[in-house]
């Protein structure tokens, strides 16, 4: 009982260090795995070590590392950039550009952060001159990254789906997907409504286009990425290839045709929240063997009803997700909790609350506290228009809480039952 208690502490602490700090949670998690397995649960260091998500790290590693050669050599910007000529002038199809391009290139493989860094400069260059709020590119942009960041190919839609599959949830990539790409949808969609629109952008203004002379052009690497790139989809999609290992390989050919450099694209792998997520992982992997993970679902438990627990949980994942890391510490964190969860509270699907989660630690993450909303208010040069940025953003941000509590309590328990 003692080890149990003092891993769920543990857990508890990781996660108020996450939100008050930037020093790296699975580092601290892993310590305090061994610290506990060891000396006070009773177990060996292999036996602790036995809990390292070693297929996590694989297939997030390979995946971040695949699309850090793209982003190193120019390839995911220019396919931006041709995307965005699809506006044609037309403002008033630029706010939805922004979000299309930004959920494709995240759904892709980089995840939002790798898709928000490499386009919000592109956006809101393409969006001054257009004239189009700072508030409204930055919602389009991070929304849509977020929209499109639990596909089935991603490196957080892998974090979620192998979470979920530990626990008897896998096999349902695409709803993940889905369901999470509405929830954003439909935000974005009130959003651009709110502050723009179809009529208020039908101004009379410059449209923005990227002047020929700024555009990137195509070079023989980034057309040996794109192809590299589309046929590792295609194995994974059609012939069910491992996606970290394949990943790998197909990171390993763009390297040895040189269309990427090694160094660059080693650099550009976000290793701290690799660290962070199979940290965090480990730990709960120790909660588990002592009971600790009992102990904390069972407190989410008396939060939640059979009737609330979809918005409960949502709110719950967003109130922490807001001053956290959704990737790192939220879902590794609350997914395993989940078919406990619905046994305690003695009803609820068990997919609609993982779902729930999902949606609710992401719907969060415009806010300027987190890395997708502190990069757009980065992007902005003027300091007085970056401030009404990060003071709009964080009142988003926060409203999102409410706003993925009422979404998940009235259609997560429809998007289960559409279970692919």
């Amino acid at each position: 009982m003692t080890a149990a208690v003092l891993s769920l502490f543990a857990l508890l602490a990781a996660i108020i260090i996450s939100m008050v700090s930037h020093r790296n949670v699975g580092l601290i998690a892993l310590a305090l795995a061994w610290l506990i397995g060891v000396y006070f649960a009773g177990l060996s260091a292999e036996e602790v070590m036995a809990g390292f998500p070693v297929s996590l790290l694989l297939t997030v590693g390979g995946v971040t590392l695949l699309f850090a050669c793209a982003e190193e050599n120019g390839t995911l910007l220019l396919l931006a950039s041709q995307v965005a000529r699809l506006a044609r002038g037309q403002r008033w199809a630029l706010p939805i550009l922004f979000f299309l391009i930004a959920a494709l290139v995240s759904m892709a493989g980089p995840g939002s952060i790798s898709s928000v860094a490499l386009l919000i400069p592109l956006a809101g260059a393409i969006g001054e001159r257009a004239r189009i709020p700072w508030f409204l590119i930055a919602l389009m942009v991070t929304n849509g990254a977020n929209a499109g960041n639990l596909s089935p190919i991603s490196s957080v839609g892998v974090v979620a789906n192998s979470r979920m599959a530990t626990v008897g949830l896998g096999g349902q990539e695409w709803l993940v997907f889905a369901a999470n790409f509405f929830a954003h949808g439909l935000v974005s969609l009130f959003a651009y409504l709110l502050f723009g629109g179809l009529s208020g952008l039908k101004q009379a203004g410059d449209d923005g286009q990227q002047p020929e002379s700024d555009a990137p052009t195509a070079s023989s690497s980034h057309r040996i990425t794109i192809i590299i790139i589309s046929l590792w989809i295609a194995g994974v999609i059609l012939l069910r290839l491992p996606l970290g290992l394949s990943a790998f390989a197909a990171s390993a050919l763009l390297l040895l045709l040189r269309a990427s450099n090694e160094r660059e694209a080693i650099r550009l792998v976000p290793w701290n929240v690799v660290l962070m997520v199979t940290g965090v992982a480990t730990l709960i992997a120790l909660m588990e063997k002592t009971g600790g993970l009992d102990l904390f679902t069972t407190i989410l438990a008396r939060l939640a009803t059979p009737g609330t627990v979809n918005g409960v949980m949502a709110m719950i994942a967003g109130i922490i997700s807001t001053y956290s890391s959704t990737s790192g510490v939220v879902l590794p964190a609350f997914l395993p909790t989940v078919p406990g969860l619905v046994e305690r509270i003695g009803g609820g699907d068990p997919l609609a609350v993982a779902l729930s989660i999902n949606i609710g630690s992401a719907l969060v993450d415009v806010s300027p506290l987190s890395t997708l909303g502190a990069m757009c208010v980065a992007a902005v040069k003027d300091p007085e228009e970056s401030r009404r940025l990060y003071n709009n953003l964080m009142l988003w941000g926060i409203s999102m809480i409410l706003a993925g509590g009422i979404i998940c309590h009235l259609l997560a328990d429809w998007f289960a039952r559409l279970r692919f």
